[in-house]
């Protein structure tokens, strides 16, 4: 006679099986229980460290357990899936970098979703009407949490999910179930050592202590969550990052043995490797729809990406950049505009000076308008 417990080790074992064949690399089981990290991610709010993300404070109650997410929930399978693709791309003057994760023609949150949907079905198949759901990134749960606790990692310095094998390029999922399913021992070693490169390595000091950071200084939070201009003087930290940012990953000792995926989806476009900033100061609402609508870049928009574009461009501080930043100075969208100027500023020049002024006897927006004056000011200085 087969024991309950023999069941749920036999489930488990098919469960993970089926995950591995469907394209997860690494898989693992934890119990439903409120995370260790909740009161700490309490504190992190309470500090103001997630910025303009108010619905991270707005849901804070329903991170305390995942049965916010699905009522009757007792097991969390955690999957993850390898990301690492190419090297980082060389830039050049004008060209910028995008986050190694957003390379790809689609949004990872939708390729996840399709697996994560699939693996659902292969439990439903073995628990008619059990119920489940696939989390990606979207729902009130402490993912990487979650991951330690099924076993698939550690916590790095920079805060990301460190793997032994796969290092900290890895994209996770959750599917929670009201299956009872065999839990995997935690990860309660830490390798990081006394290494410090990630904390060091972080061009806008993003990180107050280890394991702790500030998402208001990070650049990824900047040019993806911000909706309201980048902090004047974080500006000149984002160097050459139009979208995201991969210094701390960059340099951490784990991801040089990391493996490279063999799925071409996460392979870079080639507009994407690098880009081109200027390009994204002039494209159109619909155009950029329709090259970037279905990517990563949907989420900070085409204002968003053409802010960015402008704030690479006077870090480069190519001459050539000008007349492209001079044409968004009479953009519709204020942000951009600011941008613009400030990039202006950076570079100089007569061209830059006397677009400055002449937009700045028409412009209406008092931020803008600070933008400008600044600006000016620091084409002065440096004539």
């Amino acid at each position: 006679m087969i024991s309950a417990a023999d069941t749920i080790r036999q489930t488990s074992r098919e469960l993970k099986s089926a995950a591995r064949g469907i394209g997860f690399d690494l898989v693992g089981v934890a119990p439903a229980v409120t995370p260790n990290g909740f009161h700490a991610f309490l504190d992190w709010l309470g500090r103001g460290y997630d910025g303009e993300m108010g619905y991270l404070a707005r849901r804070r109650d329903a991170y305390e357990h995942p049965d916010g997410v699905l009522d009757g929930v007792r097991s969390v399978v955690m999957l993850a899936v390898n990301y690492r693709s190419a090297d980082p791309p060389r830039v050049s003057a004008n060209t910028g970098r995008v986050s190694r994760y957003a390379w790809g023609e689609v949004d990872y949150h939708d390729m996840l979703r399709d697996k994560l949907q699939r693996l659902g079905d292969v439990l439903h198949e073995q628990h008619p009407g059990c119920r489940t759901r696939g989390i990606v990134d979207t729902a009130p749960l402490l993912e990487r949490d979650f991951a330690r606790l099924a076993g698939l990692g550690w916590f790095g310095k920079n805060t990301m999910l460190l793997n032994k094998r796969a290092g900290s390029w890895l994209f996770l999922a959750a599917l929670l179930t009201d299956v009872e399913l065999e839990p995997d021992e935690p990860h309660e070693t830490n390798h990081c050592g006394t290494c410090t490169r990630c904390l060091d390595a972080c061009p806008t000091d993003a990180f107050p202590e280890p394991y702790v950071l500030d998402a208001r200084r990070c650049i990824s939070y900047l040019t993806i969550e911000l909706r309201s201009p980048i902090p004047a003087e974080l500006r000149a930290g984002v160097g050459e990052w139009l979208f995201g940012c991969d210094v701390c990953q960059d340099v951490c000792p784990w991801n040089r043995k990391a493996p490279r995926t063999a799925d071409p989806a996460f392979g870079p476009r080639a507009e994407l490797y690098p880009a081109e900033a200027i390009e994204f100061l002039g494209l159109t609402e619909q155009a950029f729809q329709d090259r970037y609508g279905s990517t990563a870049l949907a989420r900070p928009g085409r204002t968003g990406m053409a802010r960015n574009a402008a704030i690479v461009l006077g870090n480069c501080g190519d001459e050539r950049a000008v007349p492209a930043l001079v044409a968004a100075l009479d953009g519709e969208d204020a942000i951009v505009r600011g941008a613009a100027a400030w990039a202006l500023g950076r570079i100089g020049g007569d061209e830059a000076k006397l677009a400055l002024e002449r937009r700045l006897v028409q412009e209406i927006d008092e931020t803008v308008k600070n933008e400008l004056v600044a600006a000016l000011d620091g084409v002065s200085s440096a004539g």
